[in-house]
């Protein structure tokens, strides 16, 4: 697999590292300094592990290269994700907010329990990352969030504050920044007498480039479409 990195941040450095070490072809770049148009030769995949401000960049190469990319970054706004959904049509897309294998099988978990839990118990999910993280609530909490609310239709409730007391169809979402956490998702479903929490805590970030290695892998020799983690996993599609 011959791949090119857009951004090369703390997990572009790393997912490099890790496909030099695998002897695959590797291309990293800095898109505030080069575009995927300075790219010499040719490559199988890109992985984007940047900042939304590099979408169109993207969006454009691979509309007129026909070039399959894995989204790895985070942060985007709801027309940019419709831009990416729109780019399926003419590339190999892969996008998830997470790229780690144990994430990917928690929100499998949540949406199996949620439906059989969700009569009688109050669901919270919080999430905790570094201080330097600029977006909040985290792009897997907002994941996890989803699987909850399209098996139960509740109500995001972002934080709390003041003497309102919780409705039985709100699902709370909280969001704590601090020191070097690289990432903790809980998933909380509180009951009468007990507690089910799904929990999972990232120890490096090295396991978001193994997810997305696995996923750019998976990708390159599939035809335009829209894909996910689930797909590279489960084998969707």
């Amino acid at each position: 697999m011959k791949a090119v990195v857009v951004g090369y941040g703390a997990m572009g450095r790393i997912i490099a590292s890790m496909l030099k070490d695998d002897l695959h072809s590797i291309v990293a770049i800095e898109c505030e300094n080069k575009s995927l148009n300075d790219v010499k030769g040719d490559f199988d995949v890109i992985i984007d592990f940047s900042n939304p401000a590099n979408l169109d960049m993207i969006y454009d190469y691979c509309k007129a290269n026909n070039k399959a990319v894995v989204f790895a970054t985070t942060g985007y706004t709801e027309a940019q994700l419709a831009k990416i959904n729109d780019l399926a049509n003419y590339a190999p897309v892969l996008r998830s907010a997470n790229f780690s294998l144990g994430v990917i099988l928690l929100n499998k978990l949540v949406k199996e329990i949620t439906p059989i839990l969700k009569d009688s118990f109050d669901i919270e999910i919080i999430e905790a990352h570094h201080h330097h993280k600029v977006d909040a609530p985290s792009g897997t909490a907002k994941m996890l969030l989803n699987s909850v609310v399209e098996a139960t239709g509740f109500t995001p409730v972002y934080g709390r504050d003041g003497y309102s007391p919780r409705k039985p169809d709100e699902v709370g979402v909280h969001a704590v920044r601090g020191g070097s956490i690289v990432g903790e998702h809980d998933v909380m479903y509180c009951g009468e007498d007990e507690i089910i929490t799904l929990k999972h805590s990232a120890h490096s970030k090295k396991i978001f480039a193994v997810g997305a290695i696995k996923a750019a892998r998976w990708l390159e020799d599939k035809s335009n479409g829209f894909y996910t983690m689930e797909d590279v996993l489960f084998q969707n599609k």
